[in-house]
């Protein structure tokens, strides 16, 4: 993404920007805040994606490696309005929301129950290197009536900073599911007898 530096920061320098078809944005955390603009169309790319989103910001002849920190919409048109980027600094500890994907088809659900995720994003903290694209939870093994909390997640080199309790999936009963205790012991009884025979 490529930008011009901006030297107006009125709210009549902004409206002016914004007819143009150019977003303002400010990048901050680093040694200085950093106000520029870009088109609207630069963004495409950014914010249509479930990953989060690291990006390099060339403003005249200098990069900034930055994330997207969080996006301002008008509340009419829908159009983007503001954009805010964090800048990555080397050695500096960073605090940012990564989306969780699910993985998997849960034994519950196959059971007729229904697949709940209570959590899209999670708040993590550490090092701007270590930041996973997302954070992957598999459901394979839950049942009807049981769910993943925070503490059952571990992801390397950062710090999750949600409570620990919090449910970021689970399966509910639904009008159509079934006990499925009786289903899953079946499945191990075969699973045995299959790598016995193997």
């Amino acid at each position: 993404m490529s930008g011009s530096q901006r030297e107006n920061l009125g709210k009549k320098a902004a409206k002016a920007l914004r007819k143009d078809g150019q977003v303002p944005c400010v990048i901050y955390g680093g040694k200085e805040q950093v106000h520029f603009s870009t088109s609207e169309k630069s963004f495409k790319d950014l914010i249509y994606t479930p990953e989060i989103a690291f990006v390099e910001i060339t403003i005249g002849e200098k990069v900034y490696k930055a994330i997207l920190q969080d996006i301002q919409y008008h509340p009419v048109s829908d159009n983007i309005y503001h954009v805010d980027f964090l800048e990555l600094v080397e050695g500096k500890v960073i605090t940012m929301g990564i989306p969780v994907l699910i993985e998997g088809i849960a034994k519950g659900v196959l059971n007729g129950g229904r697949l709940a995720q209570r959590t899209k994003r999670l708040k993590v903290k550490g090092m701007p290197e270590f930041m996973p694209e997302n954070i992957s939870v598999d459901v394979s093994a839950l049942r009807i009536g049981q769910a993943i909390k925070v503490k059952d997640i571990t992801v390397e080199n950062v710090e999750i900073l949600a409570y620990p309790n919090t449910n970021v999936v689970a399966v509910k009963a639904s009008r159509t599911s079934t006990g499925d205790e009786e289903d899953e012991e079946e499945g191990t009884e075969e699973s045995t007898e299959a790598v016995a025979e193997a």
